[in-house]
């Protein structure tokens, strides 16, 4: 089905790319009817109806010979950059030249956005089948468009992986919100709102794992257990249906000030509404409550809940760093100490059924054949235009312009890159990245959780804090948290190896 904008007109009103269209122009024929403006349209005379079926003849509503002599008068429907519109004008069929205008076509507009409403509400479907028995896992999974299904996002699961999820199918998960604290974004968690499913995705702030999955809206989901739906558009999820369905073992749990009642299995919270009731009862949920949210997590308690460790689905044949240790000695930092997590042979491969911990260590002075044996394959290799750190030697502008560039190894699953000299092809720098929201870098790198060893000597956080012969430099946010850490290597440790 063809894919249209939500809000169609205020887009052709205001765009210039329409503006222009909708203004006659002179049209000519060539392969297709080419519109003066430097635009090529490719106009169809039987136009599909919404299911994709194809009129076999066009009416004189679209093709009309008998209006004028020696002229056909033309109307074509189209989807253009997601709006209705339809094309109509005028060919003198001795010059093969006319007019022509691009028109809004209110009435598709308004059956198009129907029925992509009809079926965003009816077939979106939420699994909480594992929820109850360990409360480690939802999946999410969307059924729109020619049934197409989505799955995957689970507790536990990196953030990076499902904001990649969110963007490869954005033409079916749409109007997502992130929402996360500028000032104190550690304090809070960083939060996936799909506000067309009414579901929000709760991610920890310091691991950047999820571990809170909930559903805000329960009318715009389907919800089943173990296979069977317990809230739909003909279930009602009342208090008798969630105790059908899950079987409630104790009473749930009073909330006065949200006047709430909550009843809590092991990785499961459902909040029942009490809006209708006086006198709200203290000791059990009434009959015919209906549930307003609910939550799945891990372990016993919402409130207490943390995200648990990454699980074996979400590895995809990458290796991922638990923690980075920064080594040094009295004379400064001297690299790094990895502990790498790993599960499986390749992507979708579970043939490890384990994750195994591994150590790594990478030095300055490493070459890239050393790095490549201890990390394996970066996933990507950066060259560096320019050295903007050379504006602080002696002569700058004496320098003569080198011929290769140094280059950086991109471990974005690390959270690290590595630069190499273009000379030597030895190790002089390390960047560890936050991945802290608001930053340009965001999510274009995991979360490094880094260790640096520190000394009782104070620097500020913006300026170079000497440590002997070497250096490291801090990317600092408005908010006064770090977005990265550089350390740098001797100068004189890469000058005295051996060139490559």
């Amino acid at each position: 089905m063809p894919r249209v904008v939500p809000d169609q007109r205020s887009k052709f009103e205001n765009e210039e790319f329409f503006r222009k269209l909708s203004r006659e122009c002179e049209v000519s024929k060539s392969t297709a009817f080419s519109i003066e403006l430097g635009t090529n349209l490719s106009l169809q005379f039987f136009p599909a109806n919404l299911h994709g079926e194809q009129r076999q003849t066009p009416t004189r509503e679209y093709v009309d010979f008998e209006r004028e002599t020696s002229k056909v008068h033309l109307k074509a429907p189209m989807i253009l950059n997601g709006v209705c519109v339809f094309w109509k004008g005028w060919i003198d069929l001795q010059r093969l030249d006319g007019m022509g205008v691009l028109e809004f076509d209110e009435e598709r507009a308004q059956l198009f956005n129907r029925e992509v409403l009809a079926l965003s509400e009816a077939e979106v479907e939420v699994s909480a089948d594992a929820g109850v028995a360990n409360g480690s896992c939802m999946l999410l999974n969307y059924r729109k468009e020619t049934n197409k299904e989505i799955r995957g996002t689970n507790n536990r699961m990196p953030l990076a992986q499902a904001i990649a999820i969110l963007q490869k199918h954005c033409r079916i998960i749409r109007n997502v919100q992130a929402l996360y604290s500028e000032q104190t974004p550690l304090c809070h968690d960083l939060i996936l709102n799909l506000t067309q499913d009414g579901i929000k995705l709760l991610f920890d702030a310091c691991n950047q794992r999820l571990k809170v999955i909930e559903v805000y809206d329960l009318s715009k989901v389907k919800l089943k257990y173990c296979g069977v739906h317990f809230n739909s558009q003909a279930i009602a999820p009342t208090i008798e249906q969630i105790d059908q369905s899950f079987g409630a073992t104790h009473p749930g749990v009073y909330n006065a000030a949200e006047q709430l009642f909550h009843l809590n299995f092991r990785g499961l919270s459902f909040s029942f509404q009490l809006d209708s009731w006086n006198e709200a009862p203290k000791y059990e949920i009434p009959h015919g409550a209906t549930v307003k949210r609910m939550y799945i997590y891990t372990g016993n308690s919402l409130q207490d809940t943390k995200a648990p460790a990454m699980p074996l689905a979400c590895f995809l044949g990458n290796v991922f760093a638990e923690c980075v240790e920064v080594l040094r000695d009295g004379t400064g930092p001297l690299g790094l100490r990895l502990r790498l997590l790993t599960a499986g042979c390749g992507p979708g491969v579970m043939a490890d059924a384990k994750v195994r911990v591994l150590e790594r260590c990478i030095y300055f002075g490493d070459s890239c054949q050393d790095v490549l044996s201890t990390l394996g394959s970066p996933h990507k290799v950066f060259y560096k235009s320019e050295d903007k750190m050379k504006i602080h030697s002696p002569s700058p502008h004496k320098q003569v312009p080198s011929k290769c560039n140094d280059y950086f190894f991109n471990y974005f699953t690390l959270g690290v890159d590595i630069l190499f000299d273009a000379t030597t092809h030895l190790v002089k720098k390390f960047v560890l990245h936050t991945n802290f929201p608001g930053h340009y870098n965001f999510n274009i790198y995991h979360r490094c959780d880094f260790k640096i060893p520190l000394t009782n000597k104070k620097g500020g956080a913006d300026s170079h804090t000497e440590a002997g012969t070497l250096t490291t430099y801090s990317k600092v946010m408005q908010n006064n948290h770090i977005a990265s850490v550089t350390l740098y290597g001797s100068h004189s440790r890469a000058a005295e190896a051996p060139a490559l």
